[in-house]
């Protein structure tokens, strides 16, 4: 099981530069790298500031990766 995100998707939706929202959120460029190339899972913290940062559910960001076996 993993979690997925759809980080990228909705910033550049919103027009939003990774430099811009690393800064308004007072993380690096590369953790926001990271976390959209789905190589780093946020902390519970900067996930609900995520929700809150983009307005919308969590369920839209945020999916929780069933394993098939």
């Amino acid at each position: 099981m993993g979690v997925i995100n759809h980080i990228k998707k909705i910033r550049i939706e919103k027009g939003i530069t990774q430099i811009r929202m690393a800064e308004d959120l007072q993380v690096t460029r590369q953790t926001i790298n990271a976390i959209e190339k789905n190589k780093y899972n946020p902390s519970l913290e900067l996930a609900l500031k995520l929700v809150d940062y983009f307005d919308v559910p969590i369920e839209e960001i945020f999916i929780l990766e069933e394993d098939e076996t």
